[in-house]
């Protein structure tokens, strides 16, 4: 249950953070973005180690979960966000987010492969219906505001023109790099309690940090990113402390509950990130019947990936023949 709990706080978060992205990249960069949110992670990190007197769960963790921590924040904070990012500046957080959830499918094989867990019929309607989702969702297109007449005032946005090659190849990229990751931060956080996972945060993020600064020092990418603008500044800088309690209840989830339960639960951020885009981002997000049926059959997926057979067979009354189908699992 708290495992749960905290990975759907992950996802609020998550969405939040989306859509404070969405609105810094209208104007500002993707390195720009990277430059300012992944670093905040490694002092808002050391600072909850701190606030929680976990500084001695370090000792807990093995040479071995360090490089697969390591190896994590280069692979979600480096590689995936920068992917996450060009995605959602190309075609926004809507259209991008249905098919940023085929990580699931991904972080699922793997869970299987490496950490034994298995595959069900419900698990397999989950994939399906999340393939759905994203089909449905890239049906929509993005309408442009009509052009402020004379005497009204200008758009507060550049003008938007969604790049839809750009944002799904970027979603699928991304989709890639952050389903794998719960795999290694797995690995490296099993057994190993909540207070843990705070360190398992920071090792991550700082490896990341790592990374990042050293792109900074290739030329001409640190001026670029002491030009980024004000407005850019402020939605990075929230998205930054967003992200960091985005990450640091899914490490705590992470640390005491299957991949398979606390991927598919933060994985409503699909729906944060359209309630969110409504609030903050309406002039330059995509709405409409197909994002609103894709973002609920991508739900109905998640549904399916996340709920137990035990819950199942406990609750409903099946025929036998469906109640035998729906204990099969593999392998």
């Amino acid at each position: 249950m708290l495992g749960g709990f905290l990975a759907l706080l992950s996802a609020i978060t998550f969405g939040f953070n989306n859509a404070s992205v969405r609105r810094g990249v209208l104007s500002g960069s993707v390195l720009q973005a990277l430059a300012i949110t992944v670093p905040v992670g490694v002092p808002f990190f050391l600072v909850m180690i701190l606030v929680t007197g976990n500084i001695g769960a370090v000792t807990g963790l093995t040479t071995e979960a360090f490089l697969w921590l390591a190896a994590a924040g280069v692979l979600h904070f480096v590689i995936g966000r920068y992917c996450n990012y060009r995605s959602t500046k190309a075609i926004g957080g809507n259209l991008s987010g249905p098919w940023k959830q085929s990580n699931l499918i991904l972080a699922l094989v793997l869970a299987i492969v490496f950490l034994g867990e298995v595959l069900t019929p419900l698990k397999v309607a989950g994939i399906v219906l999340i393939l759905m989702g994203a089909y449905f969702t890239s049906k929509a297109t993005f309408k442009k505001p009509k052009p402020a007449k004379e005497g009204e005032p200008k758009p507060k946005h550049p003008e938007f023109e969604p790049s839809y090659r750009e944002g799904y190849s970027f979603a699928l990229l991304s989709a890639v790099a952050y389903g794998s990751s719960p795999i290694l931060v797995r690995m490296g956080l099993e057994s190993q309690g909540p207070g843990t996972s705070f360190w398992g945060g920071l090792i991550s993020y700082s490896s990341a940090a790592l990374v990042i600064g050293l792109i900074l020092l290739l030329p001409g990418r640190w001026k670029h990113v002491r030009e980024v603008g004000q407005s850019s500044v402020r939605w990075f800088s929230l998205a930054a402390i967003l992200v960091g309690f985005s990450q640091m209840f899914r490490y705590m989830a992470l640390a005491i509950a299957p991949v398979s339960v606390v991927t598919p639960i933060q994985s409503t951020s699909v729906v944060f990130r359209v309630i969110f885009g409504w609030l903050i981002n309406r002039d330059t997000e995509v709405f409409g019947a197909w994002v609103v049926l894709g973002v609920l059959v991508t739900m109905l997926g998640v549904l399916g990936l996340s709920v137990s057979t035990e819950i199942v067979t406990a609750n409903l009354q099946l025929p036998d023949g469906i109640m035998r189908l729906v204990e099969f699992s593999w392998p």
